[in-house]
């Protein structure tokens, strides 16, 4: 099914994103991937590039543009051009918005125009060694001093957690009530602020993701986001936008490998014929396909609803958790139909294949975004 067509501007845009994903993205995959963190430089190009936090108010230096469709292809374009390590979405509409959205507007002034410019790097810090989805099991605190909170505790699987500049720390401020948690800004050089190893992943391993320590770290109360006590609130309306953009990368990257297949089983030949000549082969694209186009659908109209601000909750976690499983699909049924070749790394569902399995994971687990669903469904 053809896709809505884009504005004549929204198409100028996407040609744009692509040639920059082409030539200053994608030729740095292997040696990202060598490394395991992408170049600070790639953050500073997308900066001059006017592709960072493009939301963002003139006067910090932003473009003001708040339409979705943006990030959107931003996503796509990274995607089928790009590496799938390198997070400005991340960057720029996951973690980006909590400094906008909650920052005192002395925080805005001093973190904003760095952040668009690529020269500061974000991340966010909510998962803990014994705590995933279940926010209220957090064990890092902050305890309010005379003109500063002290802050201790450990973090884990942070992606950007080696280049990040700017770190949002969710942390709880009062041990009475388990979602009462607040949200603090901490910055290299606070004194107990370590960073641990760099962890090595299944996949997307061109990106950085590492543990972090805050041990008696003293945070100016300066640098609290939003209000005390109410930081699980101001993740929650966060997190609906997240998993948009999480439901935007799965079906983007359902389609590079629905695309990689296809070319394969066209050129590989069994008992004297290409493999796209089988039924089996036909007739699971044919149903995976299907699958895609209809999760497209879905997840525009979603982009639709976003723009609108009537994107509910319940939606995004139907939007995460179908493109995700989709995703899943396409990419092993991909590495089954190219046989030997689909488990060697030379080929690229192979990485497909690493990089995609966390997706089920990250933005809530398919078994949260379920919950979510049937609150919404039986209660």
């Amino acid at each position: 099914m053809n896709r809505k067509p884009l504005e004549p501007e929204l198409e100028m845009f996407r040609d744009a994103a692509r040639k920059f994903f082409q030539q200053e993205i994608r030729p740095h995959n292997e040696r990202w991937r060598e490394a395991g963190i992408i170049d600070r430089q790639a953050y500073r190009k997308a900066g001059d590039a006017g592709l960072l936090c493009m939301w963002a108010d003139e006067k910090y230096g932003g473009q003001g543009i708040h339409d979705y469709r943006y990030e959107q292809i931003l996503v796509e374009e990274n995607a089928f051009h790009g590496d799938s390590g390198y997070l400005i979405s991340l960057h720029s509409r996951i973690v980006g918005p909590y400094i906008n959205n909650f920052g005192s507007e002395e925080l805005k002034q001093r973190l904003l125009p760095g952040m668009i410019s690529g020269e500061k790097i974000i991340a966010i810090c909510m998962t803990e060694p014994d705590t995933g989805s279940d926010l209220a099991g957090m064990k890092t605190r902050a305890v309010e001093k005379d003109d500063h909170w002290l802050l201790n505790g450990a973090k884990t699987y942070i992606s950007n957690g080696i280049n990040a500049d700017i770190i949002i720390v969710a942390a709880k401020t009062n041990p009475d009530r388990v979602h009462d948690l607040t949200l603090f800004i901490v910055e290299p050089g606070m004194e107990g602020f370590e960073r641990g190893r760099m962890l090595k992943k299944m996949g997307m391993k061109s990106q950085d993701t590492a543990e972090l320590f805050f041990r008696d770290v003293h945070v100016p109360k300066a640098n609290i986001l939003g209000q005390v006590n109410k930081g699980f609130h101001h993740l929650m309306q966060s997190l609906s936008e997240e998993r948009l953009t999480a439901a935007v990368g799965n079906i983007s990257y359902a389609r590079v490998a629905m695309e990689v297949t296809r070319d394969f089983v066209r050129q590989r030949k069994v008992f004297g014929q290409p493999l796209s000549k089988f039924q089996n082969t036909r007739f699971k694209l044919a149903a995976l396909d299907t699958e895609i186009e209809i999760a497209q659908c879905f997840v525009d109209r979603c982009v639709e609803m976003h723009n609108e601000g009537r994107l509910t909750p319940e939606d995004a976690a139907r939007a995460k958790l179908y493109t995700s499983e989709v995703n899943g699909r396409m990419v092993d049924e991909g590495v089954q139909l190219h046989g030997g070749a689909g488990y060697m790394e030379e080929y690229p569902i192979c990485r497909l294949y690493q990089d995609e399995r966390v997706h089920r994971i990250l933005a809530g687990t398919s078994e949260i975004m379920k919950e979510i669903i049937a609150r919404a469904t039986l209660d």
